[in-house]
């Protein structure tokens, strides 16, 4: 799901750069920023780069059991909620930074017009998702050069985003009690 997510926002990105630059190339990727051994991911240059940084479970309370049917009870697992933190990145050659600005500002200005995904809206939306929030996140100095730290990378011009509510489910009943059909009040004695 998360893959899904993510690639749905990188090609509605990619046709918004197409419409509004009339450019044919793909900006925008999926990829780390570092390999493993320290060396560059990023395939070619001048790209901004879609990279997970953080999920999170959302907090929010659901009931334990849901109704199968009309005279029955199914216990599932609770569906479970997932926030996800997404870092879009500029990587552009050095003489290239004024158009790593411009773009980290077309991304911004696309999420503030644009900030919730939904199959009405958004036509390549996979079917098993029902909605994606996007809201920019606040980031402090001392939380900017910790992310970076933690990635491996050096800075690039970059906004960090929080993607809300992946739906997590699945969709099997692990068992299945009878519900109450009738009660019955008489006693049986003999």
């Amino acid at each position: 799901m998360i893959y899904e997510a993510l690639t749905c926002l990188s090609e509605e990105l990619n046709d918004f750069f197409k419409l509004k630059l009339s450019i044919a190339e793909e900006k925008v990727i999926l990829s780390g920023l570092v390999n493993a051994d320290g060396t560059v991911a990023i395939p070619g240059e001048n790209k901004i780069v879609i990279t997970l940084v953080n999920l999170e479970k959302e907090t929010l309370q659901m009931l334990p059991s849901k109704a199968v049917t009309t005279n029955s009870f199914g216990n599932q697992n609770i569906p479970l909620q997932i926030n996800i933190y997404v870092l879009f990145s500029a990587y552009f050659s050095s003489n290239n930074y004024g158009e790593s600005l411009r773009f980290i500002s077309f991304i911004i200005a696309y999420f503030q017009g644009k900030n919730v995904f939904t199959k009405s809206n958004t036509p390549n939306m996979d079917p098993k998702m029902e909605k994606l929030s996007i809201e920019i996140v606040d980031m402090s100095m001392d939380g900017l050069s910790n992310l970076w730290s933690l990635l491996g990378a050096k800075y690039m011009p970059s906004v960090l985003y929080k993607i809300r509510m992946l739906h997590f489910d699945e969709s099997v009943v692990r068992e299945f009690r009878p519900g109450v059909s009738k009660i019955d009040n008489q006693s049986k004695t003999n």
